[in-house]
């Protein structure tokens, strides 16, 4: 008594290779064949392109936000003054944030001063924020000290101000020169309130990598903000730099709790909880899409090897007479199926990858192409196109391409199984 091959015998490959090297007669097998692969590839590489711009534009415009702006803001809720004005400053600002700084994971509790001002040049003018900081505290701002396009001396902070690069583009600045500021909110005399017009030293300036950042964002020695702002004696908002900022919901009942009563929280997440809610929405879709992308490239699969059952039906019967098992017939056309499954999958990922690791020439090439302009910054916020391949989107784009192949090489597997060897040879 003989024992039945084991499954995915080597016969069985033999046979599905034959299967797959079509003749020239069979030429339309070959050619779905080729449909079904270059359609694999496309989808994948789609699939993988997507999650890897999708990552990497997270990674930088969260990057941006935590590189130049508070992790945590403290405020004040407030006192109502006896004109009905409701006061929001915070006079002992400097128990507060040492207080602040010893809550377990935080890095750095800093006081500011902010205000918006005039700023202008010559004939240029343009609205900023001003950011009042001592030296030691913008030292530590990632963005703005570790810029990688910057001008001037930080060293010199405390004898001028650190301005944007998009302040400077539209005012024409350069490191060394000195603009004037000017406020609404001046010297009090008995006629009103005069504007006050102050010019400063451009000493430093860089690039945050954010658009709106650099262009709005002016830092000027905090007791110098103090005095222009007219807040001698008092902060408006400690800035809070914690250790693990995508954590930050954990830190923020103990900064409440070392801070005391009438102060309030808001983190970098309520701050742009509505744009990572609606990335993450898009993202969520956008992974819909490209899967019933990826499904409609693997249902090639299914027309290529209907053909090819009908194309080789007498094969089959000839199979099933000498002894093959419906078992092996249908492995041997659900291997025809798979591979090329697994070949476009293959393609994919490599395209895939080659383009989220090369995205920067592509990118530039394309802009190239297009004469210039394809990314406004103004509008997205960052300068370039990112793309971040991580592991779990590459292994996700894999599992789904081959689970839909191997599932739709299935059903007409089967059928090509259970086909009738009489009936198959009845006009042979």
């Amino acid at each position: 008594m003989t024992s039945s091959p084991p499954p995915f015998a080597r016969f069985e490959w033999i046979i599905a290779w034959r299967y797959l090297r079509a003749r020239r007669a069979e030429g339309g097998v070959s050619v779905m064949t080729w449909i079904s692969l270059i359609g694999i590839t496309l989808a994948v590489f789609a699939l993988i392109a997507t999650l890897a711009v999708r990552s990497g534009f997270r990674s930088e415009f969260v990057g941006t936000i935590l590189g130049a702006n508070a992790h945590v803001t403290l405020y004040s809720y407030g006192e109502m003054t006896e004109d009905g004005r409701l006061d929001r400053r915070l006079e002992d600002y400097t128990d507060l944030a040492a207080r602040v700084g010893e809550v377990p994971g935080v890095m750095r509790a800093a006081p500011l001063i902010k205000g918006q001002v005039m700023a202008n040049l010559r004939q240029r003018n343009a609205g900023v924020e001003v950011f009042g900081i001592s030296a030691a505290d913008l030292q530590a701002i990632p963005g703005v000290a570790q810029s990688e396009d910057y001008s001037g001396d930080l060293a010199r902070f405390e004898q001028g101000v650190a301005i944007g690069s998009g302040v400077a583009r539209e005012l024409g600045v350069s490191a060394g020169d000195r603009i004037k500021l000017i406020s609404p909110n001046g010297v009090k005399t008995p006629f009103g309130t005069s504007p006050r017009v102050n010019a400063y030293e451009v000493v430093y300036i860089f690039t945050a990598g954010r658009y709106d950042i650099d262009r709005t964002r002016l830092y000027m020695p905090f007791a110098e903000a103090q005095a222009f702002f007219n807040r001698e004696g008092v902060a408006d908002e400690i800035e809070v730099m914690v250790a693990d900022p995508e954590a930050v919901d954990r830190v923020v009942v103990p900064l409440m709790m070392a801070a005391g009563q009438g102060i309030g929280a808001w983190t970098w997440r309520d701050a742009s909880g509505g744009f990572l809610r609606a990335l993450e929405v898009e993202d969520n879709v956008m992974f819909i899409i490209l899967s019933i992308l990826v499904l409609i490239a693997t249902m090639n699969i299914v027309s290529g090897l209907i053909m090819l059952v009908k194309n080789k039906g007498r094969d089959i019967g000839i199979l099933r007479t000498i002894g093959l098992s419906e078992g092996s017939v249908m492995r041997v056309f659900f291997i025809c199926g798979a591979f090329t499954g697994v070949i476009g999958t293959i393609c994919g990922v490599i395209l895939g990858c080659i383009f989220a690791l090369y995205i920067d020439p592509i990118f530039s090439f394309v802009n190239y192409v297009m004469g210039g302009g394809v990314w406004d910054p103004s509008i997205r916020g960052i300068y370039a196109l990112p793309a971040e391949l991580n592991l779990p989107d590459v292994l996700s784009a894999v599992a789904l391409s081959l689970g839909l192949s191997f599932v739709v090489t299935i059903f007409p597997a089967r059928r090509a199984a259970r086909l009738n060897p009489v009936e198959a040879l009845r006009y042979e």
